[in-house]
């Protein structure tokens, strides 16, 4: 359970850091859209084989209604994670954004 835990937590972080990088305003125009396509499918080949990958509480919840049982028993990790995710890759862009202010 920690390894789901702290995959789906780092996934979601790295996911939230590039979609705020590529849709930065400041960006330099470069194809933002592709970067983050690629992202998202890095993030499921990296983590399908631990999680069966979720990053979006949403699409969880709709199958461990289904699946009832252990999944709906399992269905807090599945939300926690993006969030605490979410919160943590929000700090690391903002700390790199610092970064990219001072060019």
């Amino acid at each position: 359970m920690l390894a789901a835990l702290v995959t789906e937590v780092v996934m979601t972080a790295m996911f939230l850091v590039v979609i705020l990088g590529a849709t930065r305003r400041a960006r330099p125009q470069q194809p933002g859209p592709r970067g983050i396509g690629l992202c998202l499918t890095l993030i499921h080949l990296i983590s399908i084989p631990v999680t069966n990958t979720s990053v979006n509480p949403a699409r969880s919840t709709g199958v461990a209604l289904f699946a009832k049982g252990w999944a709906l028993e399992q269905l807090w990790l599945f939300w926690v994670a993006p969030i605490a995710g979410a919160v943590l890759g929000a700090g690391l862009h903002r700390l790199i954004g610092d970064g990219y202010r001072r060019r």
